[in-house]
Order: structure tokens, then sequence, then C-alpha cells
């Protein structure tokens, strides 16, 4: 092996300790089992590799699941293909699951939406300490760019979360180059979904486009950049949501003095508005910043609107009405 080769291999096996590393913290803390999702692309493969060798030494159990969408002809070849390379690497736990995706409001939203009642299923059947993801720090810099093109807000633009839940993606911190590298370096094949070639996905254009334009006008660095200002969002939204959370501790989410609500900064009197309509029952995530503003408005720009009888108010989503009526703001669920 020349100089050139061997420089390769350190660096291929740099990047499967890094990875190994960052997989270790939930690996140790895991008291029995850990599943993991795997499409059999680069990044995952690399996570259920550095996983199966931190599990082995733990004495975890580990699960690995494969999502086989059908949306492709050769999407179950790809399933067992993958489900082989997993075997080969000694996982003797793997299961694959074959989902329908019902189109409702695009592909990548109907793909996601099939894969994570699946992944819920086996939360369900295996009850596992954690549920790994592969998401990267490319992935993380793509969804920031894409809230920041939406015109999104603060939650919004701080991207992926590391924890929700039991699902941790534990790679956030490491770049696709690390994962292929790993691949590489331990004789794995990685799946190239088509799909990541398609200009008509929003993401694919970020991360084909707008990513290396920005690369080559603005310097290197653009994906960990994104991805710092990624951890320092969520920290500022985390801490604004805690500050709603307190306000709204011990009062009526239902009847909230309007005093009150319009002494708190504008960031925190949103949040605690968005926690009040989900409380009157609103359906959860479907409050749009277009939905809060007219609610946010009877507190910061009241001159009268919507009248002040329970007749008059605003209507959201799931039935609930929010009215400004004797100074105060009350919300109800309207029978549907």
């Amino acid at each position: 092996m020349g100089w050139s080769g061997l420089a390769i291999r350190l660096a291929s096996m740099r990047a499967t300790l890094a990875i190994r590393q960052a997989v270790r913290p939930w690996v140790e803390s895991a008291d029995a089992r850990i599943l993991i999702g795997v499409s059999g692309g680069a990044d995952s493969l690399a996570l259920a590799l550095a996983t199966h060798l931190e599990c082995q030494a733990a004495n975890i159990e580990l699960v690995a699941i494969i999502i086989d969408h059908q949306l492709q002809p050769s999407a179950d070849a790809v399933a067992a293909r993958c489900s082989e390379q997993l075997h080969r690497l000694g996982l003797s736990k793997v299961e694959v699951v074959q989902v329908t995706v019902e189109l409702r409001d695009g592909m990548e939203a109907s793909a996601r939406r099939a894969r994570y009642q699946a992944f819920s299923a086996a939360i369900a059947k295996y009850n596992p300490d954690y549920f790994l993801l592969a998401h990267t720090k490319n992935d993380q810099a793509e969804s920031v760019l894409l809230g920041l093109a939406r015109g999104s807000g603060t939650r919004s633009l701080s991207g992926i979360a590391p924890e929700n839940g039991r699902y941790i993606r534990p790679l956030l911190e490491i770049d696709r180059a690390t994962t292929e590298l790993a691949c590489t370096e331990n004789g794995l094949t990685p799946w190239v979904d088509p799909h990541n070639f398609d200009h008509e996905y929003a993401r694919v254009r970020v991360r084909m486009e707008v990513l290396p334009t920005l690369e080559r006008n603005l310097g290197p660095g653009i994906v960990d950049a994104l991805s710092r200002s990624a951890r320092i969002l969520r920290e500022d939204a985390d801490a604004l949501d805690l500050l709603a959370d307190q306000y709204l501790l011990g009062r009526n989410p239902l009847d909230l003095e309007v005093t009150g609500l319009a002494g708190l900064p504008k960031a925190v009197r949103i949040r605690v508005l968005r926690g009040a309509i989900y409380s009157a029952g609103a359906p959860g995530g479907s409050l749009s910043a277009e939905h809060l503003a007219p609610v946010e408005a009877l507190i910061s720009d009241w001159h009268g609107q919507g009248g002040q009888g329970t007749q008059g108010g605003i209507s959201l989503p799931g039935g609930v009405k929010v009215a400004r009526i004797s100074g105060r703001l009350s919300l109800s669920k309207q029978n549907q």
C-alpha cells in the first residue's frame, strides 16, 4: 500500500471512530435495546455500523428497521441488499417493513409520514430505549435554508431536533463526507436514491445548487455555519418556550387576561397564545404564523375586531375559536 492509500485508510478509520464516538453516549445510557432506521444510503449504513460496534461492546440489543416505501420498481431489491449488508456486518435482527405512501401533501412529506408511522409501530413492538436516525450536518444545513426560504420563525430555523422523544439523531455534528468515507473503509456499498438527483424537490435544489453556490461566493464552511446557527437558534427557541410555559403555569389557558399578555415580549406572547390554542383543542402542528397574527392583534392592535360577544372572534384549526371579551382572551372549541 502506497503513502496515498495509507493516508486514505487512516482518514477512513478516523471517520468510523468519529461516528462511533457520536453514537457512544446513547449506547452507554441505554438499558437494553436500541432501534435504528436504515435506508441503505451512506449515512444510515455508517450509523448502523458504528451503532452495531458500540452495542456489541456494551451488550445492548440492536434492531435495524429498513423501510421499503414501494415507490420504485427496484425498491424490494434495494431493501434486500441493505438487509444483506447489515447481516454481513453482524447484525442479527433486521426487519424490512413495507409501507404504502398515500400522496396528500407532496411526495417527501407523504413518504415521511408513512415512514414515521412504521417507526412508531416498531417502537410499540420492541419498546427500545432509543430509536436512532441518520440525519447529518448536511441535512441540518439544508433544513435551515429551506426554513429561511419559507420565512419561518426561530423554531423552524433551528432545524432538525437532536432529540425528540425516543428519536435520537446522533450524527448532526457529522458531515456526509465522513459517513461516505466510513462506508468505503468498511467495504459497504451505499444505495444512491435517484430521488436525491431530482430537481423537482426543493431539498435537492438546495443540496446541489444553492449550497455549492454559497460555498463558491462566500467561501468554505457554509454547512458548518448553518449547522451552528441552527444550534444557537434552538437554544434561543427553547428559552422562549420555557418562558411561555412558565407564564401559563397556574393559569387557565382558555381564559387569559389581556393586560398580562400585553406586558409580555411579543416572542413570548406568541408562544403563550400557541400553547393556549393547542390546549383548547387545535391539532398539534396545525398553527401557522398566519393563524396566530390575528389572535395576537386582539392584544396588541385591538380596535373591536370580530365583535365583543361570543358570536365574534377568530376561527382556528380544530374548531377552536378565540374572542376578546371584557378584557380577557376567551378560547373555546366549537362543535364540528
